[in-house]
């Protein structure tokens, strides 16, 4: 039981400390090319060094976190590989330990990292996420066309040669935005005039109106209940349903409250479902990327270099990036259930990496 232990205890320190060092690699070379990324967008405005840095400093946590089942799967590499090439798995094998029970540690600790990455920091990062899009829209007023959802509706910005346009609704509905209001500004954003209508329908960029009050900056009365009115938008049906903002900037606690908002707004609510099965998938994800490192590893005979791993963990990575990218993409276009989506290339990547586990621990 002491002996046990005592390996426990080992094999949970190096793990872990593998884990830190590759999260620090990962958080120094994002931060330096996100560096740049800012120092490019704020090249054009009136601020100093400090600006950019701060927005890294904002932007770099979100990173890491999106990567971090890729960060796992090479510290599974590196740790095994580790104690694969010092013959302490060797020494581990003549106190009775097998692979499968040498893995059983780093896969226990990624489930509890990942349940706290998911539940703690994650929250944290949304906020700074959440910062970092508020400063940023702050330095982009010439942005042609933005679009959010918020508690107060939805919010529309479009760009003319000639006119601003800021369009405000309370809820879309089927084909319609409903009690929809539209204010035109100038180019220099003075006030030309308002027009407010019932509904609007968006079946098409060419926006219908139908009972239609139009007043001037003065507060005179241009129009007043006018059956028909068109609006040419940027947008249509397809582009509103699917609207949304930056997910990132959603807490894992408040996704149910956002999927709650999206309903009511008539919005589709896929990707905020997608999003809240990727959370609760998020530990079993950073426990197949474990499985998967030991199966490279654990489950060869013969010795590799270690850039041969590094490079078979960022092929694996590539691979396994666009295998969620398409089983994403069917979902989108309704060939698969938001559900299955999510989970089928996770069950997918466990099914194969604990197969090749149960190889490897015949070794």
């Amino acid at each position: 039981m002491i002996k046990s232990f005592v390996i426990i205890k080992y094999l949970t320190k190096e793990f872990l400390k593998v884990v830190l060092n590759i999260t620090f690699i990962f958080v120094c070379l994002g931060f330096i090319v996100n560096l740049f990324e800012e120092i490019n967008f704020f090249k054009d405005y009136q601020v100093g060094i400090q600006v950019p840095i701060y927005m890294s400093m904002l932007f770099v946590p979100n990173l890491v976190y999106n990567i971090f089942p890729f960060i796992i799967l090479l510290s599974g590499i590196w740790f095994f590989l580790k104690i694969k090439k010092t013959d302490e798995i060797i020494a581990l094998k003549a106190s009775g330990i097998s692979n499968l029970s040498i893995i059983n540690v780093p896969s226990m600790l990624a489930v509890i990292l990942g349940i706290v990455l998911v539940t703690s920091i994650s929250p944290l990062t949304s906020v700074m996420i959440k910062k970092y899009e508020s400063i940023k829209s702050s330095y982009e007023k010439e942005k042609e066309s933005l679009a959010s959802v918020t508690v107060n509706g939805i919010w529309i910005k479009e760009k003319t040669s000639e006119s601003n346009y800021i369009i405000q609704s309370s809820k879309y509905d089927n084909f319609y935005l409903m009690d929809i209001s539209i204010y035109q500004f100038d180019n220099d954003y003075n006030f030309i005039k308002r027009i407010e209508a019932k509904k609007a329908n968006i079946s098409t960029s060419t926006w219908k109106l139908n009972n239609v009050n139009i007043t001037d900056k003065d507060g005179n009365v241009l129009s007043n209940g006018d059956d028909a009115f068109y609006y040419k938008s940027l947008y249509d049906i397809n582009k509103i349903k699917s609207l949304y903002s930056n997910l990132d900037t959603v807490s894992f606690w408040s996704i149910k409250k956002e999927i709650k908002l999206l309903e009511e707004r008539g919005y589709s609510t896929k990707e905020m479902e997608a999003k809240m099965h990727q959370s609760f998938a998020f530990p079993f994800f950073l426990l197949s990327m474990v499985l998967l490192s030991g199966f490279f590893t654990l489950g060869t005979k013969f010795k590799e270099s270690n850039w041969t791993y590094v490079f078979i963990a960022i092929i694996t990575s590539v691979i396994i990036f666009y295998f969620n990218d398409f089983s994403s993409a069917l979902s989108k276009t309704d060939k698969l259930s938001v559900e299955v989506s999510v989970w089928m290339p996770i069950v997918i990547i466990f099914i194969f990496s604990a197969v090749g586990m149960l190889h490897a621990n015949q070794k």
